[in-house]
């Protein structure tokens, strides 16, 4: 089973960029899909992209970051990256990383989470 940890996130003005990463430990990660979500305080946490194992030939994103956000995977590094451009203050949120032999487009599908990162963008 693996271990994820994120990394990247932070301070961003509106309009600026970031790219997070989903760092794993263990063994057959290329086996796993790994879905982004965010969470924002008092809202539920909500499916951001996800990419599937082990070539990540299918990637999704939610309507919300479609054309600004990119998931990729490197097995090799055995990383996801999420590159986030043109941030608003409402993607604003802890994103967390999340791993499952399944595609998980919803919280409660996907088994393996890491502990978070924080998102801020200021207006």
């Amino acid at each position: 089973q693996v271990q994820l940890v994120e990394s990247g996130g932070g301070l961003v003005q509106a309009g600026g960029s970031l790219r997070l990463s989903c760092a794993a430990s263990g063994s057959a990660f290329s086996s796993y899909a790994i879905s982004w979500f965010r969470q924002a305080p008092g809202k539920e946490r909500e499916f951001v992209s996800g990419i599937s194992g082990p070539s990540g030939s299918f990637t999704r994103h939610a309507d919300s970051v479609k054309g600004r956000f990119t998931i990729s995977r490197d097995n090799a590094k055995n990383t996801v990256y999420l590159q986030m451009n043109s941030l608003k203050p409402e993607d604003t949120a802890v994103y967390y990383c999340a791993a499952d032999l399944r595609f998980a487009t919803i919280a409660t599908m996907a088994r393996i989470w890491g502990q978070g990162t924080q998102v801020t963008v200021s207006s």
